[in-house]
């Protein structure tokens, strides 16, 4: 059909467009100008970072619908289906437990080691697997990227949304276990609202720094999981970071402390255990004598009597600032490339 809105034979349209680009500078209207007049770009130009966010918010629906159906594809072939998004954790946990708890007397200096556990596994299992996955996002959805044409930040966003949805379902057995364990049910546990939305937040940042170094290294998903092996013997998981020897400096502890997935699994335990709050660290005044004599017996009780090294106050900072900060840059480093996405 050619633009006077007559049929014309194959090979035609070609031969009237040619026509067209040929009288078009004789109008003495650059082409640039002629584009924008009617609101054309270049395909491959990086949109503003204003619009993008917009585009993503846009697709919110797309996001939540692929993520749903993700996370219940992921196990169709298994024959216990969904429960083994709260199976491996719990077998991780026994694993631990036996190895740490029984073998290494890991649980010294804790009133409810299991509770402790388990929330500690659980916890830092969400933000593993979300930048697991977000490091291979790119990579393993190369066909729907070059298929359609949306905003790739959809697609690590929809990931970590499945790992969140599944957080969720194997919270339902970390309650039954804490309660289980003799932990009661008080208004603190609304604590645990904003701590996950912290850590999801946290999460959606990582995800997005490691599909952009996922996309362009291949070999970074080999490394990864490596590297959140060792990151978890120092997050406090199988351990109390407040229970470690005295003779450790201050700013040991500090570090170990502040990093992001331990503050959430913190934060997540001072709001579901009481005796993880009885016995924190000035929780009741200080007592040299009671705090000398937990340093050398590790009894859980005679902890609350020694000197905090952070606060309650300054691991929320902490949580805030890790989430915020990690998001704005995932953001912007993910942005940069978004024309590069899909290349090759």
């Amino acid at each position: 059909m050619g633009n006077r809105g007559r049929l014309i034979a194959p090979g035609g349209l070609r031969d009237e467009l040619a026509g067209v680009a040929d009288d078009a500078p004789a109008t003495g209207e650059p082409l640039a100008e002629l584009a924008a007049r009617y609101g054309l770009r270049p395909s491959s130009a990086r949109p503003g970072l204003v619009s993008y966010l917009t585009k993503v918010w846009q697709r919110r629906h797309f996001i939540f619908a692929y993520a749903t159906a993700r996370n219940v594809s992921m196990y169709t072939e298994a024959r216990l289906g969904q429960l083994w998004q709260v199976l491996t954790p719990l077998l991780n946990s026994a694993v631990y437990y036996l190895v740490f708890g029984v073998l290494f007397k890991a649980n010294r200096g804790i009133s409810n080691y299991t509770a402790f556990l388990v929330t500690g596994v659980f916890i830092f299992a969400f933000t593993e697997r979300s930048i697991v996955t977000g490091s291979t996002v790119m990579r393993a959805n190369m066909t729907l990227i070059r298929a359609l044409h949306f905003p790739r930040a959809c697609l690590p966003l929809a990931y970590v949304l499945v790992e969140f949805q599944q957080l969720l379902l194997s919270m339902l057995v970390l309650f039954a276990i804490v309660l289980g364990t003799g932990e009661p049910l008080t208004l603190y546990w609304l604590l645990l609202v904003p701590a996950l939305v912290l850590q999801a937040t946290f999460n959606v940042g990582a995800a997005l720094i490691m599909a952009r170094v996922g996309a362009g290294a291949q070999d970074i998903s080999q490394l990864v999981p490596f590297l959140l092996r060792v990151w978890r013997y120092f997050c406090g998981v199988m351990y109390s970071i407040a229970s470690l020897p005295a003779e450790l400096p201050e700013w040991a502890k500090n570090v170990l402390s502040f990093n992001p997935a331990a503050v959430y699994i913190s934060l997540t335990r001072y709001a579901i255990m009481a005796s993880y709050r009885a016995d924190a660290p000035g929780a009741k005044p200080y007592d040299a004598a009671r705090c000398a004599l937990f340093n050398a017996k590790k009894i859980p009780s005679l902890q609350a009597y020694c000197h905090p090294d952070i606060s309650v106050s300054q691991l929320w900072l902490a949580g805030i600032g890790w989430a915020v900060v990690t998001l704005l840059l995932g953001v912007l480093y993910f942005w940069q490339a978004e024309t590069r996405y899909g290349r090759g």
